[in-house]
Parts: structure tokens; sequence; C-alpha cells
């Protein structure tokens, strides 16, 4: 256990080593979305080739947006939680929607074709859908893989309820809170979302220079 925590450390390190943290886009600083605020629709590629857009899901009650990819450790060690979120929160009416933003020019294996791969390998139930801009994770703000944020349909639009990690456990392991769980849980139930923000662990979002 000792090994695997001082192992996660070094990866976390390595991950974050070298890259750029900032959200910054050719118009300059950019605000990210944030708690109780009104979240714009998008449209992706999606690994089947098809483009995906929230505006799709006409029964959802809400999104469970992940930033994740292929090439991150952290990534990786989420994947069949995220499968089972998925699966989980589907049937009460927020299903996962999987964005990879990360620059392929540097880490090729975050490419489509991988991609592809990486989601018929894993058996993916959700769409895993590529950020080429890199706008949708800027508008977001997310700055880690994996990076969740949770959307509510309200009369609004659809409003930012929760953000940070999936629950409290890197390794999967001794899972005491299920962060976004909880807070659908707590939306279903007319109450407040607590916490509404964690810090989400991962690699570095990889930006374009």
């Amino acid at each position: 256990m000792k090994y695997m925590k001082l192992l996660l450390i070094v990866l976390l390190f390595a991950c974050n080593a070298n890259t750029n943290s900032n959200i910054t886009t050719n118009d300059g600083d950019v605000q990210p979305y944030q708690i109780g605020e009104v979240v714009n629709d998008f449209k992706l590629i999606n690994v089947d080739d098809n483009y995906v857009s929230l505006a799709q899901y006409e029964d959802a009650k809400g999104f469970i947006v992940i930033f994740t990819c292929n090439h991150c450790p952290f990534s990786v060690l989420y994947e069949d939680r995220i499968i089972e979120l998925d699966k989980m929160s589907k049937e009460k009416g927020y299903p996962v929607i999987a964005i990879n933003p990360n620059d392929i020019v540097a880490y090729p294996e975050d490419g489509p074709e991988p991609m592809k791969v990486r989601a018929k390998e894993k058996g993916f139930t959700f769409p895993y859908l590529y950020d080429e801009t890199q706008e949708v994770a800027v508008a977001f703000g997310a700055l880690k893989t994996p990076h969740v944020f949770l959307l509510n349909k309200e009369d609004k639009g659809l409003v930012l309820k929760y953000t940070g990690a999936i629950d409290d456990s890197t390794q999967g392991d001794d899972i005491e809170e299920k962060y976004v769980s909880m807070a659908i849980d707590a939306i279903q139930n007319g109450k407040e979302v607590k916490p509404n923000a964690t810090k989400a662990i991962g690699c570095s979002v990889k930006w374009k220079k």
C-alpha cells in the first residue's frame, strides 16, 4: 500500500512537470464557469465519428462531464469507476460525457484513433469526445485528467452544480465519499450540494503551445 501511494505521488509529479497550467486563449485569460452558472452547449466528435451535443439528450436531467484521456495513469485508474458511474447515474438521468482535451502533437497516444481503440478495449458505455480546439476545456476550466463537472437541467439552462474529483480515492480502495453520486442524490432530494467543489487529482491538461 505504501509503495502504491509513493508510486502515485511520483506519477502525479511526472504528469504535471513542465506543463502550462494557465488557461488562456488567443483572446487572453478566460473566466471559466463557476458553481451556479449556466453552461453553454457544445458539439464535439465522438469515437464513432459522429458529433455529439448535450441538446441531443432531450430526456436527460443533467450530465456528468468528465475531462479525461488515454495516457494519464490517473485517468486509467478511474476508467472502471467512470463506466460504473455512467451505469448508475444514467438510470437517474445523468449520463457521462467524457472529453479528451489534450494536445495530441505532444501526446499522440491521446489522438482520435487511439481513443477509438481504448474505448473499444474498455467497452465505454458513454461518448468519448475529442476537444480538438480545447475551447470546451477552457470554458469549463478543466485543469486535470480526470476532472468532473456535474450539470443539472433547470429552467434557466444547464447549471454547474459540482466540480472536482469523482471520489476521495485515486487508487479506488477505501472510498468513503463518492462526490458525484452524493451530489446527484442531493439534487434529486432538493438539497444543497455539499461539497460543491473538491480538488481534482490527476495529470494536468496538456495545452497547445
